[in-house]
């Protein structure tokens, strides 16, 4: 019992239970402070997107070394195609369904929110998208020059970036959630929109199945073996990533699940699988595609452009191998391209941040059972190739 209610997931509903409470019974005076601190947290919050975005995309380019084998390239590459693939699916389908669903935009006819007793600004380090390109340029250097020093620094950052994150970040979520929606619900914004988010839910929840029927049936042609042969084993992986919310804390089990397959090279999925559950956020990521797409049109009025949502995608698929396998780890290192990209504000974030967390361990659950098909996928790569377990064990 004492686990339950130190869970993330516990603690942002009952963060998202007493905001809305808060926000029904205030009067403008409570809402004064509540504002002011929903501002300075935000602003807290937001200067580590840039450390974050560095702290996590550099070292993972920087570990892809000039002598990685072949298969280290292909499992990246189909990571990176089947989170991409999730996304666009995720986004298509958001054009289709959101509209539908008869969303009314909040920015009408809202209960103005209090002023800011006083104003704390602390500006990021810099602007999100160089933090990307200085990410990039830094890791592909690293790997150019197989600099092992740096390469040890950037691990150690990234030690760092995630302490910040499981130290500070974390911890004030909670607190930064439930003002924000204590002033939706002050303004009246989220009344009619909870039957929504549920349904939102179900639908996202769908698409994951949809998308891991797509993936076992490409690794099937692939390999030219039944996918049902692996995915019939990772009903306990499933079921312990809903638990634990981590593909990392799922990795053991999920090991145990695809070495019962018989159409699973050992060699590949020993490399395969621990590679992967940490590159591999299909299932996070589509889930985050459509619920930035919802809450665009039920804060701002619209969906976001297809331009916008294009780079996006993009962007996202990138910052989804560099991500860290914790509890919404894909939507925190993503947090730059909501706000730079999409144009969030605090309001809009911490609604993505929340939703997300609420449904996360369905998103990690598609990851790791995902894992599985792209491990099918470098089976059938490996046997058509002829890779060896020389090549493969030199990057384990």
């Amino acid at each position: 019992m004492k686990k339950i209610f130190n869970s993330l997931i516990f603690k942002l509903v009952l963060a998202v239970t007493l905001g809305l409470i808060i926000g029904f019974c205030s009067n403008e005076s409570v809402m004064n402070v509540i504002v002011t601190l929903k501002y300075i947290l935000g602003q807290i919050i937001f200067f580590t997107v840039p450390l974050i975005i560095i702290g996590f995309i550099a070292p993972s380019i920087a570990k892809l070394k000039n002598n990685a084998s072949k298969l280290l390239g292909y499992a990246v590459s189909l990571a990176y195609i089947s989170s991409v693939g999730a996304a666009t699916f995720s986004a298509i389908f958001g054009y289709i369904l959101i509209p539908k669903l008869s969303i009314q935009s909040t920015t009408e006819s809202l209960r103005q929110l209090p002023e800011l007793i006083f104003k704390l600004d602390i500006p990021e380090i810099m602007p999100v998208m160089s933090a990307l390109f200085l990410s990039v340029i830094i890791g592909l250097a690293v790997a150019w020059t197989n600099a092992d020093l740096f390469e040890k620094l950037l691990d150690q950052f990234q030690g760092i970036v995630l302490s910040l994150v499981n130290r500070i970040i974390i911890p004030i979520l909670p607190l930064f959630i439930a003002t924000t929606f204590a002033t939706l619900a002050y303004e009246g914004s989220i009344t009619n929109h909870l039957p929504v988010f549920l349904k939102v839910i179900v639908i996202v929840i769908i698409g994951h199945f949809i998308w891991l029927a797509l993936l076992y049936a490409i690794g099937g042609a692939m390999s030219g073996k039944n996918p049902i042969e692996v995915l019939k084993h990772y009903g306990p992986a499933y079921l312990t990533a809903v638990g634990s919310m981590s593909s990392a804390a799922t990795l053991p089990v999920a090991l145990s699940c695809a070495r019962k397959s018989k159409v699973l090279r050992k060699d590949i999925l020993d490399f395969s699988i621990p590679l992967c559950a940490n590159i591999h956020l299909c299932g996070s990521v589509l889930t985050e595609v459509f619920f930035v797409m919802l809450v665009s049109q039920i804060l701002y009025g619209q969906i976001p452009s297809v331009s916008s949502m294009v780079l996006f995608i993009i962007l996202l698929g990138v910052f989804a191998i560099g991500a860290p396998g914790v509890p919404g780890g894909t939507v925190m290192a993503s947090l730059g391209l909501i706000t730079s990209v999409l144009a969030f504000n605090e309001t809009g974030t911490a609604l993505i941040l929340t939703i997300f967390a609420l449904q996360d361990s369905f998103g990690t659950a598609c990851n790791v059972t995902g894992d599985g098909a792209l491990t099918l996928m470098l089976t059938g790569i490996a046997n058509k190739k002829n890779i060896n377990n020389n090549e493969i064990s030199e990057n384990i």
